[in-house]
């Protein structure tokens, strides 16, 4: 009893030294029980994964074949490329195919999304294929989840994407893409008192029923959409007055 809670006391202000010590092992000492008893608490370390790309979803989304043949899904970590019925959709698919299909890559994550796909950052021969895709134009920098970055990655995604944006790469050839999760929110979303949604082909925006405009686009500029979703793939932005 008494070595214990010197070593306690050395602990704190020396450092009690065991004769094996344990990594990543936290022991707890009972001054109550002769026993010490020992918790084992695991060191947050990021999965690595190996494997050859088998198929690709869409700009951000891939399947790596292990060597003991399991599939893992990936989300590459950082960025979101447009959906696939969006403008550069097939683009991005496209780039992220030309860049690891058939190839062997390495996934870092520590992350599983509510799909249980892998969330982590992809690389070939030393390169982040996550950044590549941002650098060509094809995806966002997806600064919701930059915290779960490393301050160098959110760095270099985001500079990439001001980069693309500045040159016209990609999606970005084209004034005012519409972010994929601002489409995912749209279709999530049902049109307010249940009528039909109009939008104005002219100035390209989308009036719902309760909007203070709903009434007021001309004949020949309105059209009709069934859902915000709908208006929003085609390149409609909700009215800036609307509630």
């Amino acid at each position: 009893m008494k070595y214990v809670v010197a070593c306690l006391l050395d602990l704190m202000l020396s450092g009690c030294v065991a004769s094996q010590p344990q990594p990543d092992r936290l022991v707890l000492i009972s001054l109550s029980s002769p026993t010490p008893t020992s918790v084992s608490v695991p060191a947050q370390r990021p999965q690595t994964i190996t494997g050859k790309v088998v198929a690709i979803a869409d700009g951000d989304t891939l399947t790596v074949l292990d060597d003991q043949k399991r599939q893992h899904e990936i989300q590459l970590d950082g960025i979101d490329a447009p959906e696939s019925n969006q403008n550069f959709g097939e683009k991005a698919k496209q780039s992220l195919s030309g860049l690891v299909r058939g190839k062997t890559v390495t996934v870092t994550g520590s992350k599983v999304d509510s799909s249980g796909r892998i969330v982590g950052k992809v690389t070939l021969d030393g390169k982040d294929i996550n950044l590549e895709q941002i650098r060509r134009g094809y995806a966002w920098f997806y600064r919701q989840r930059a915290d779960e970055l490393s301050r160098i990655d959110a760095r270099m995604y985001e500079l990439a994407e001001a980069d693309a944006r500045d040159n016209g790469r990609g999606l970005w050839a084209e004034p005012g893409p519409i972010p994929p999760w601002e489409l995912r929110a749209a279709q999530r979303s049902e049109p307010n008192g249940g009528g039909q949604i109009i939008g104005n082909r002219n100035r390209k925006l989308y009036y719902l029923p309760n909007c203070p405009d709903y009434s007021k686009v001309s004949e020949r500029d309105r059209v009709l959409f069934a859902t915000e979703g709908e208006a929003v793939t085609v390149g409609y932005r909700k009215a800036r007055n609307c509630p």
